[in-house]
């Protein structure tokens, strides 16, 4: 149940990204967007089927490609919001989510074929390989989301510690020298 503005009435802003309050935001052109989006999915939609040509299923075997697809893609989107959305840093650029996260992940994972796979599973007579692919697919892309994304995170904090981007060690191990130069400020 939308609200006024593009707001859903329980839960706040439908895309967090856009407050469609603030004048600007509401007027942005769309266009650069969406051809950001079509680009990244075509890119995508290219890499599934090349998977889909190296792991071909056989009639009533388990559908590996697409179980694979899933599954790298969400650990893909695990890597790519813990370090745009969550990094805190210098915004990145306002197309690289709707490039490489609706656009190529997006059009890399298929939910269409999980269920067509699934439909062709039970329709072959393989109930236990059906039920199986749906919950592997499902326990795994969930998996590879939160592994992924906690593996960046710390990956992240350990370089930032280790005196990476982000301003060196922390703590007190660094006051008084100026970033990056290695000599006393003053």
């Amino acid at each position: 149940m939308s609200g006024p503005a593009g707001r859903d009435a329980r839960t706040g802003p439908i895309d967090p990204d856009v407050d469609l309050h603030v004048p600007a935001q509401r007027a942005e052109p769309r266009g650069p967007v969406l051809a950001a989006v079509a680009a990244g999915g075509v890119l995508g939609a290219l890499a599934r089927h090349g998977v889909s040509l190296l792991l071909p299923t056989g009639a009533g075997g388990f559908p590996w490609a697409t179980f694979w697809t899933n599954v790298a893609g969400c650990a893909l989107i695990g890597v790519l919001m813990a370090l745009i959305a969550e990094d805190g840093r210098t915004p990145p650029h306002p197309l690289l989510r709707p490039f490489a996260g609706v656009g190529v992940l997006g059009g890399f994972t298929t939910f269409s074929t999980y269920a067509v796979d699934f439909s062709r599973l039970l329709d072959g007579g393989e109930a236990g390989t059906a039920l199986a692919y749906a919950g592997l697919t499902v326990a795994g892309a969930l998996g590879a989301v939160a592994a992924a994304a906690a593996v960046t995170r710390r990956a992240v904090r350990d370089r930032d510690r280790s005196g990476g981007r982000g301003g060196g060690r922390g703590g007190d191990e660094g006051r008084g020298r100026l970033p990056g130069r290695g000599r006393e400020a003053g």
